[in-house]
């Protein structure tokens, strides 16, 4: 086994001895039950219970499906491998069925169809961090790791709905959230445009807030709009954003980190305001002067 590997077996190794020691030394997380109670419970038109927050999930469906279709049409996002085309579709297939896992359980909000709606977002979430290990990484580790990522994700919804322990979901959830804007900053990316990614993060950073503070925001807006509402329309620019990377960016002539770029930009904007400061303004002050004599 060559030093590569090795390093790549090791850090695997980690991962799941961290995962482990948390299962063993922290506390069972079990659903709250009144996570299902929303602000927003209007029936608003056809006769459709929770309105706004199942019609809501819409923008998912056709974000999803555009993403689905350019993928493979033309080669029109020029994936560089089969690797990234399998990982961004299985994350745009997962942005298309969390339109209808979500809307489902909207529907009917509980523990049984609240599995619905989790199971497509760690599909996209999963397929997210395999994207992430090829383009950063490692092409070949990133394209053998969707497989398991996806797995993973998917026992760890398994794993709640049995046990009643979000734990391993919460894993699944939060370490994405963390690492790939982390890694956006820090490591150099192959494709241009890689700002888009941290547009990504920041609306679903909002959205986080926004499902946070569902009742509060009903209550500011005078029972307009409830935070989730919200929170599935931000959730929704993610993929949009992305999106729009995928159509934009080529290849990255000099692999330079989004880091280093900004230390670069931040010591020329040093520079020169170092350099207006010394520079010496002289202002001249001419008072007319009378040639002719007084008679």
């Amino acid at each position: 086994m060559d030093g590569s590997r090795r390093k790549k077996w090791v850090a695997w190794a980690v991962a799941a001895a961290i995962f482990v020691i948390l299962m063993i030394v922290t506390p069972a997380i079990p659903q709250n039950e009144d996570y299902h109670d929303f602000a927003d419970h209007r029936t608003l038109f056809l006769g459709i219970p929770n309105t706004l927050n199942v019609i809501s999930n819409i923008p998912f469906f056709f974000v999803g499906v555009a993403g689905l279709i350019l993928c493979h049409y033309k080669d029109y996002f020029r994936l560089s491998s089969q690797g990234e085309l399998w990982s961004w579709t299985l994350f745009f297939a997962g942005v298309t069925a969390v339109a209808f896992g979500s809307s489902y359980y909207h529907l009917y909000p509980n523990d049984a169809t609240l599995v619905w709606d989790r199971l497509p977002m760690t599909i996209a979430f999963t397929s997210i961090m395999a994207i992430f290990i090829i383009e950063r990484v490692d092409e070949r580790a990133g394209a053998k790791s969707l497989a398991p990522l996806v797995i993973a994700g998917a026992l760890s919804i398994l794993y709640w709905s049995y046990f009643d322990d979000l734990r391993p979901y919460a894993v699944v959830q939060f370490v994405p959230c963390i690492a790939i804007p982390v890694m956006a900053i820090v490591i150099p990316p192959m494709y241009t445009h890689s700002s888009y990614w941290l547009w990504a993060a920041g609306f679903y950073l909002l959205a986080k807030v926004e499902e946070a503070a569902d009742k509060p925001i009903y209550k500011w807006t005078h029972e307009i709009v409830s935070g989730h509402t919200l929170k599935h329309l931000c959730a929704a620019m993610v993929p949009v954003f992305l999106a729009l990377m995928l159509a934009k960016r080529t290849i990255e002539p000099e692999r330079v980190s989004l880091l280093q770029k900004w230390k670069v930009k931040l010591i020329t904007v040093r520079e020169s305001r170092s350099k207006d400061g010394n520079t010496i303004d002289v202002n001249c002050n001419y008072s007319v002067v009378s040639t002719t004599s007084e008679q």
